[in-house]
């Protein structure tokens, strides 16, 4: 039955929360609030906003290109229940291209270095399909004819694939751990399998393989990283990570404890090791990460978590977009970087220049392996990027005489509009002036033909020339190639010449028919540039015109002044976003142009650029304008072709993110790279402007766990004012007017104390010592968890985000609230339909019949003891949080309309406090539920193991025992002398959820257990009284 609330406390004139009691008791729970309307209607107008941002606003275009293969898949039996425990939920299959690799079901044809791809969150180990066919296809069409290669160690990979049944890893740490358990299980099986003949067809002689490459899409890199925190793991098993898509840096959801605790500890063990001093003390020496990113489309895992600055240092491994990748140059979504085309041949490319099947650990050695990755995977225009040319050997004797074949240019530049255009094999040189190291000049050289692996153009020759024979005596033999431009000329002149092999940058060909790099067909530029420090120990630079036929084809070659290439800008953040940034390249203005704006940084902020080129006609330039966006940390560039407007959007400082591994703060912020035609004799015009608007859609993907956390700090100080009312008044008003009071006041008051606490918080770690951080090599401590506060972001700038995020979600609740109400109002006319339910009984002594039978302390033991056991045993507690929530909805439908059909106050009070601990259950139900999908898709795949988490009966007995006593329809009594800490639990529930509910998101449903458990406490302190009328 109802608990009858206190005769003795309803004096209005106490206390200021129980003004206009008489007045709230009459009033419905639909009632709408003019201050609710309009706090409302802002937050779904800013919401709209924001979300069509996302998804028409700031949107990079997409260039994948779709890739084929003739897969067959070769399930592994032999990978029992007596390798691992996991084998009747798991399987292990090898790849085989077919028509392509040879194998039978006896010999299955293990040829070269094993390779063992993880899939991700739901994913299919069929994925592995276009990066296996890509490796059998390359492997058997060209580098089984290159005797070079062969020597060299190459050979084919085999290709494994593990079906992990579709696991939700991502929602459940547990899960991750048993897929870790299995990987490294299948790895030591993998490596047995080399130890059969009869499985075998490579060279005997070969040592047996000890390693296994591993390649990981999307959580499948997080369980390729733990498996070699596993405790069974084999040192050395594994020594190449490549991932793609995948979140290194923290969960994509921090729902589950397990999730939260297992990437700590793994990140935690990869850090430890990397700041060893000494390397032997370091485990991961010998392993290299490489972390691929898709960028902005890929919306499924932030990009920004895929950095492992904060991980690994650069000399072990980086993080690389798509969109700056060689041959690439385009953002994909989280699954087009699985199959896309140009993805698979450039991973395909670098796995096959790292393997060296001659060693035990089938891979070169560690320097060697990070260099090749640097080699395909950068663009090469980073800074500190090593150059070959000093390590080659002079290779080509070009003999020049005194004819029109040729010729010294008399400046610092040279332009060729059409190879070919003398009939017969030219050069012209371009001299290298004596610098010291004060000078900085730089070369640079552009054409639009493209280089081979050699270094050598189709059509035209760059080389590095010095007298012949060299200085010192050197090289004075014959060299292995000659250019011979003066037959016959006694006194001609000779010289050594480097060709600049591998020191080539490919960028995307821009020209007026160009729409985006990533065009397909369209042979790319090629771009030299050398330090001229570096290229003392040569006299000239020869280009040397091997055409016999005019074409259309250009180069350009100059020597400038570094000062003249760069431009730095200091203009701040504020008047950046306000007045943009302007700048006027002059017409005598180097082939490329960087303009460096450090003040943009910040991954939540847009940009609209426009570059406009005065007078060049289509007949006289060269190439259109190119523009290189980039950032240093992560490895982010982006190429503009043809360009004259685009948008501006980056990962660099992003919310949550912890700091670098050795704790270094990048200043350099974004650069723009400005290729343009230095013939066209016209200025270049390039505007910087903020795009506030564009800006806002970047806040989903990097906050949209928002409404599992910020709503529980509106709905705690719903409830928080509520019963403040009701132990002062007796009056347990409804939801909605109680949101509307604390609109009024606490609400505003506390979002301003989160956002000056930010703000206080920000200046007080900028000056002090970071706490709970690392011991780097250098002395120097860092705090890997200084960005888990409120919202991720010590950006100062950013302090707006704290009331936004609470507007969004006082309208998420708004929402919520009358959908609810409408659904239990549906409810109740479809329960007075079926059944006319409640009778009236005019009896004077008995009055109105409860609507609610109470049931006796015996059964609702019983009831609670069987759903408690159940938790404890098979099912997990989030199945029993949902249970409650149904069983707590119907008692709000009774308690309704048990409220209509009185319309009496202490029935309104019973359906305003159930009403609202529904509200409560609700929004902490997002907490539960991913891994509530997670048992069910178990049960789905016929694993019956019980989880070995979630199975802790205290985290749900407060809540099932609330749930029981509400069904009864027992009111909570009010108690003047403990409300202090009513009101403080759901105060700390409000303040921690905005303070680390993104972070620990599964916390509050700790901190809600707890409260339901001191509402128990409250029921049963005085259950006996009921209402009488």
């Amino acid at each position: 039955m109802l608990l009858k609330p206190k005769d003795d406390v309803g004096d209005s004139h106490t206390n200021a929360d129980v003004r206009g009691l008489r007045k709230i008791r009459a009033q419905s729970p639909w009632t709408w609030r003019p201050l609710t309307l309009i706090t409302t209607a802002v937050a779904l107008f800013v919401l709209s906003v924001i979300v069509r941002s996302s998804l028409k606003l700031q949107v990079d275009p997409q260039g994948s290109v779709m890739s084929m293969m003739s897969p067959t898949y070769i399930k592994l039996s032999g990978f029992d229940t007596e390798h691992s425990r996991f084998a009747t939920k798991y399987a292990l299959y090898l790849y085989r291209e077919e028509g392509v690799d040879e194998y039978t079901q006896d010999n299955i044809g293990l040829r070269g270095a094993p390779v063992l791809f993880i899939p991700g969150n739901a994913g299919s180990y069929k994925q592995v399909r276009s990066l296996s066919s890509e490796a059998s296809r390359y492997y058997a069409n060209v580098l089984r004819y290159d005797a070079s290669a062969l020597k060299e160690g190459i050979r084919a990979f085999d290709f494994f694939t593990i079906d992990f049944n579709e696991d939700l890893s991502a929602f459940h740490g547990q899960t991750l751990l048993d897929q870790a358990e299995y990987v490294n299980e299948a790895v030591a099986y993998i490596l047995s399998l080399y130890h059969d003949a009869n499985r075998l067809r490579r060279d005997p002689s070969l040592p047996d393989p000890s390693s296994v490459i591993l390649i990981g899409h999307s959580m499948g890199g997080i369980v390729a990283r733990t498996v070699l925190v596993t405790p069974k793991y084999q040192a050395n098993s594994v020594n190449t990570i490549i991932t793609m898509s995948t979140p290194h840096a923290r969960p994509p959801v921090t729902f589950d404890a397990d999730i939260v605790s297992l990437y700590q500890q793994v990140n935690e063990y990869w850090r430890e090791s990397y700041l060893q001093r000494w390397a032997s003390n370091n485990p991961l020496w010998h392993t290299t990460l490489i972390s691929i990113a898709g960028g902005g489309l890929d919306t499924t895992v932030p990009s920004d978590y895929t950095n492992i600055a904060s991980l690994v240092p650069e000399s072990h491994g980086f993080t690389v977009f798509t969109s700056g990748i060689p041959n690439v140059w385009t953002v994909m979504d989280h699954l087009s970087i699985t199959w896309a085309d140009q993805m698979r041949k450039v991973i395909v490319r670098a796995l096959y220049d790292v393997v060296d099947v001659r060693r035990a650990g089938q891979t070169k050695p560690r320097a060697e392996r990070m260099k090749v990755f640097r080699k395909w995977f950068l663009t090469g225009l980073e800074e500190n990027t090593p150059r070959r040319l000093r390590d080659t050997t002079h290779e080509v004797l070009l003999t020049l005489g005194s004819g029109s074949r040729s010729s010294v240019a008399r400046s610092e530049n040279v332009t060729i509009r059409q190879i070919g255009a003398q009939d017969a094999m030219s050069a012209i040189l371009l001299p290298i002036p004596t610098v010291d190291n004060a000078t900085a000049k730089r070369f640079s050289f552009m054409t639009d033909q493209q280089t081979d692996p050699q270094g050598t153009l189709e059509k035209l020759e760059v080389m590095f020339c010095s007298a012949f024979p060299l200085a010192g005596g050197l090289t004075s033999m014959p060299l292995p190639v000659q250019f011979d431009l003066s037959p016959g000329d006694a006194s001609a002149t000779r010289l050594a010449c480097k060709k600049p092999t591998g020191d080539g940058i490919l960028l995307p060909a821009s020209t007026r028919s160009s729409q985006y790099a990533f065009d397909q067909p369209s042979k790319p530029f090629t771009f030299l540039n050398y330090d001229l420090r570096d290229l003392q120990d040569h006299q000239f630079v020869a280009l040397v015109d091997k055409s016999t036929e005019i074409s259309n084809h250009w180069a350009y070659a100059e020597i400038v002044s570094e000062s003249d290439s760069i431009i730095n800008s200091d203009v701040g953040l504020p008047r950046l976003l306000l007045r943009g940034l302007n700048v006027e390249l002059p017409p005598s203005r180097p082939i490329v142009t960087e303009i460096r704006v450090p003040s943009i940084q910040s991954s939540l902020l847009t940009y609209s650029l426009q570059v406009r080129q005065h007078g060049c006609g289509a007949d006289t330039e060269l190439f259109t304008p190119l523009v290189r966006q980039h950032i240093d940390s992560p490895h982010e560039s982006k190429y503009f072709v043809n360009f004259k407007q685009g948008d501006v959007n980056l990962h660099g400082v992003a919310p949550f993110m912890p700091p670098t591994l050795d704790g270094r703060e990048s200043k350099a912020g974004v650069a723009f790279q400005i290729w343009s035609d230095p013939t066209c004799n016209s200025s270049l015009e390039v505007r910087l402007r903020a795009d506030p608007i564009g800006s806002l859609g970047k806040l989903v993907v990097r906050y949209r766990t928002v409404f599992a956390a910020f709503p529980l700090l509106v709905v705690a100080m719903v409830l928080r004012k509520q019963f403040r009312v009701y132990d002062n008044s007796g009056v347990f008003i409804s939801f909605s007017e109680s949101l509307d009071q604390s609109l009024r006041l606490p609400l505003p008051v506390l979002l301003l104390s989160m956002t000056f606490f930010a703000t206080a918080f920000t200046s007080a770690g900028s000056h002090g010592t970071p706490s709970g951080g690392h011991q780097q090599k250098n002395g120097t401590a860092v705090n890997f968890a200084e960005n888990d506060l409120l919202l991720g972001s010590q950006d100062t700038f950013f302090w707006f985000l704290v009331p936004l995020a609470g507007l969004i979600s006082i309208g998420a609740c708004v929402i919520l609230n009358y959908a609810i109400l409408a659904l239990l109002d549906v409810f109740v006319t479809a329960s007075g339909l079926i059944s006319r339910g409640y009778v009236k009984i005019d009896d004077g002594e008995k009055g109105i019949a409860s609507a609610f039978v109470a049931s006796t302390p015996r059964r609702r033991a019983i009831n609670t003891g069987v759903l408690l056991f159940l938790v404890a045993t098979i099912i997990p507690y989030p199945f029993a949080y949902v249970v409650a929530c149904i069983v707590q909805l119907m008692t709000c439908t009774r308690a309704l309309r048990y409220a209509k059909e009185t319309r009496s106050g202490p029935a309104h009070n019973f359906f305003n406090y159930s009403y609202s601990i529904l509200i409560l259950m609700l929004w902490v139900l997002p907490i539960n539920l991913p891994v509530l999908v997670v048992w069910i898709h178990n049960l789905a795949v016929h694993w019956l193991t019980p989880f070995s988490s979630h199975h802790n009966v205290l985290s749900i007995a407060p809540f099932i025992i609330l749930v029981e006593t509400l069904s009864s329809g027992m009111m909570v009594p009010s108690v003047r002398s403990l409300r202090w800490a009513t009101n403080l639990l759901f105060f700390v529930l409000a303040v921690y959820a905005a303070l680390y509910g993104m972070t620990y998101a599964y916390r509050l449903h700790y901190i809600a257990n707890i409260i339901a458990l001191w509402l128990v406490l409250l029921h049963f302190s005085n259950y006996q009284r009921h209402i009488t009328t």
